[in-house]
């Protein structure tokens, strides 16, 4: 059984990733953080909630989801980000009411911190948003590094090529200089995958 933290940023492929790792058999979802970037962060977290509700599996799902309070930084086009409503409107989704998977009681930085520290063997993280809630972690504790066995990140586009028509460069990356420095600067064990691939990456390193 692998422990593993989920950090990501609420659109469609991020929600499909949730459902995909509560179905896996063999990991144990200690956590799930959610950052406002390519959705919008209030749909997203009660989207996901309902999503642990509805196909989470007793003894390897997350007990809350943790609302990131990180500023959003070359975040997508607000038509691309209001599909976190959609999502978090689905039928499914709310066929028995309002969630009943709480909202953490800290801030998704501070609940990654916890989580990994209290894990009893290494965590893998796999974030499908931008870095800024683990550079954040890291900042507040640098030791927990020594409890991360592995981070899988969708980074976005690769070889500086936007998807976006315009101009924003940084539109189709989930990275930022402040964002990404601090937590690849360790020699770790980084797998950083193009955008939608993550989880393929993940499956197959087992």
């Amino acid at each position: 059984m692998r422990n593993v933290y989920f950090d990501h940023d609420g659109n469609v492929d991020d929600l499909v990733s949730l459902l995909l790792l509560l179905q896996m058999p063999d990991v144990n979802l200690l956590g799930v953080g959610v950052i406002d970037a390519d959705g919008y962060v209030e749909p997203a977290s009660s989207a996901s909630r309902k999503i642990i509700d509805r196909f989470g599996h007793e003894g390897r799902k997350p007990t809350a989801v943790a609302r990131s309070n990180s500023r959003a930084v070359h975040q997508f086009p607000k038509e691309w980000r209001l599909s976190a409503f959609s999502f978090d409107d689905f039928p499914i989704l709310n066929e028995h009411g309002a969630p009943k998977t709480p909202l953490a009681d800290q801030p998704a930085h501070l609940d990654m911190i916890t989580k990994i520290k209290a894990s009893a063997q290494p965590v893998t993280l796999v974030m499908t948003g931008p870095l800024t809630d683990l550079a954040r972690a890291l900042a507040v504790d640098p030791t927990i590094v020594d409890n991360i066995d592995r981070l899988f990140w969708m980074g976005g586009a690769m070889n500086n090529q936007a998807t976006l028509p315009n101009p924003n460069r940084m539109a189709r990356w989930n990275g930022t200089p402040t964002g990404t420095r601090r937590p690849l600067k360790p020699s770790g064990n980084h797998h950083l995958t193009s955008r939608s691939s993550v989880l393929i990456v993940l499956i197959k390193s087992h």
